[in-house]
This record gives C-alpha cells, sequence and structure tokens, in this order.
C-alpha cells in the first residue's frame, strides 16, 4: 500500500512543466550524485542536513522530495517539512525508479549554469518575440524556476553578459543560440535532454514561427500573430514575458494533451 505523502514517477511527470508543478528537491548524498549526476527537470539540490535553509528557499510552496531511492533521506526531510506545515511528498524508489521510467527526462546538471545571488541569469536582446520568450518559458518551467532574465540593446548583450556573470542567449556566436536549421529552443532541448515528445512538438511550432516557415506547423502563423501583439501590447520587456508565460504554457498542455481536438459548428457537425 502506498503512502499518502508518496507519490510515483508516472504521477511526477504530469506534473512537470506546469505552472503550478510542486518544487522539486534532490536530496541525495554527494556521493550518490556524483555516480548518476542527473537531475529531475526543474529540481535543484540542498543537503539534507540544512533543513532551516530549505524551509527558506521552498517558502511554503508545496515540494516533492527525491534521494537516490525513496527511502530515509527523502522520507525524513518530508516528514520534517509536513512538521512545520508545508506540504511535502516523497518521490517512490527516488532517482534509480525515476532513471527507470521509460517517460522520464533526466537533465544533466553540467548543463545547467551557475547561480547568481541565486538562480540562474540570462541577457538577450530587447524586445522579445518568439524564441526569446519560449526559451525563458522553458527554462523556467523545466530547469530553474527562480530564473531571471535580462533584456538589453542587442549590442549591449556581451557585454552584460561579461559583466554580470549572465548567460547569453539568442544572439550570434553564443552556446545558447541557433544551429543550423533549429533555433534557440531547439538547442536548450539538446542541451538539457529534454526528449519529450510534447516539447517537441512544441519545438516545431516555435521554430516554424520563429524562422518564418510555416510550411512546418500550421499553428506557427497563429504564435506568430500572439507574439507580435504582445510586443506591441507592453513597452516594458519583462512584463511581456510574464504575459507570454501563460501562451506557453497553453501551447504545452496542447501539445501534451490536445493534438487531436478539433473545433467545428454547429457543435459535433462534421461534413
Amino acid at each position: 500500500m502506498a503512502a499518502p505523502n508518496e507519490i510515483t514517477s508516472s504521477q511526477l511527470i504530469r506534473l512537470i512543466g506546469l505552472p503550478d508543478a510542486p518544487t522539486i528537491v534532490d536530496v541525495s548524498t554527494d556521493d550518490d550524485f556524483a555516480l548518476d549526476p542527473l537531475l529531475i527537470p526543474g529540481a535543484f539540490r540542498h543537503a539534507h542536513t540544512e533543513l532551516a535553509g530549505l524551509k527558506e528557499r521552498l517558502k511554503g510552496r508545496a515540494c516533492v522530495i527525491v534521494c537516490q531511492n525513496g527511502l530515509k533521506l527523502s522520507q525524513g526531510v518530508a516528514a520534517h517539512l509536513r512538521c512545520d506545515g508545508i506540504t511535502a511528498e516523497y518521490l517512490q524508489n527516488g532517482n534509480t525508479g525515476w532513471s527507470a521510467h521509460p517517460d522520464a527526462p533526466r537533465l544533466p546538471a553540467a548543463a545547467v549554469p551557475p547561480s547568481v545571488c541565486g538562480s540562474t541569469l540570462w541577457v538577450t536582446r530587447h524586445r522579445p518575440k518568439i524564441d526569446r520568450i519560449a526559451c525563458p518559458w522553458l527554462i523556467r518551467r523545466f530547469v530553474d524556476s527562480k530564473a531571471r532574465f535580462l533584456f538589453v540593446s542587442p549590442s549591449e548583450v556581451a557585454s552584460v553578459a561579461e559583466r554580470f556573470g549572465a548567460q547569453p542567449f539568442d544572439i550570434e556566436g553564443v552556446h545558447w543560440s541557433h544551429r543550423g536549421d533549429l533555433c534557440t529552443f531547439d538547442t536548450m532541448l539538446d542541451e538539457f535532454g529534454l526528449n519529450m515528445p510534447a516539447l517537441a512538438r512544441l519545438a516545431t511550432v516555435v521554430r516554424a514561427a520563429d524562422t518564418n516557415n510555416h510550411d512546418l506547423a500550421p499553428q506557427a502563423a497563429g504564435l506568430l500573430a500572439i507574439s507580435v501583439g504582445l510586443s506591441r501590447q507592453y513597452r516594458d520587456d519583462t512584463a511581456q514575458m510574464e504575459a507570454g508565460m501563460a501562451i506557453y504554457d497553453a501551447m504545452y498542455r496542447w501539445a501534451r494533451d490536445g493534438t487531436n481536438e478539433g473545433h467545428d459548428w454547429p457543435a459535433g457537425h462534421r461534413q
């Protein structure tokens, strides 16, 4: 019989990427993690002995605690957090069970840039449209929920990155950018190992809209129209990005669950 505060890998897979997904905390020991340095998407590492610091990081948010095998460390940390009123579950069979699941993506820890003041920091050109909204969405939902994004003049991206320790993206000549016919969103999926069917479908739409190759996906024209509309609606790039998050949340749910659904009028009418 499953414990009431236990979550399975299949259940957690359905939550990852959603705006209300629980925070995932990996409390496996350094020795265990060194043998297999991969993370569940969106997870951050935290020592099981530093409970006060973990509670400060969580700030009351619901969480899933993960250790190597889903035993003493994750169950103990989850129990401590529940004592303090935080909704905490532990992952059944831990990282071992997750890695054995055929649909569970794993993110190379080495691919995640170092934190700057507690989160990853990214910089790109101002006035974002498609890639420069899609990539922040991907990072926030699957890599670092607290990631921060700077929007500056195109000529200043490289200098700002150097001075402030930020990761430049979606400009020429940097690691996180277009590669051949692929856009920056594709690059991030590859570098972060996010080989998920829903993200692959979404990537095709993003690429089609971002490279003006609408034959790749019929949804591309709509995404371009919405993106241009958002850029006209907001003067502040950060506010525009936050508004755009909801667009990609919806696109992801379509790509994951809704690609077979259509719409007609009258309801149920078919010719």
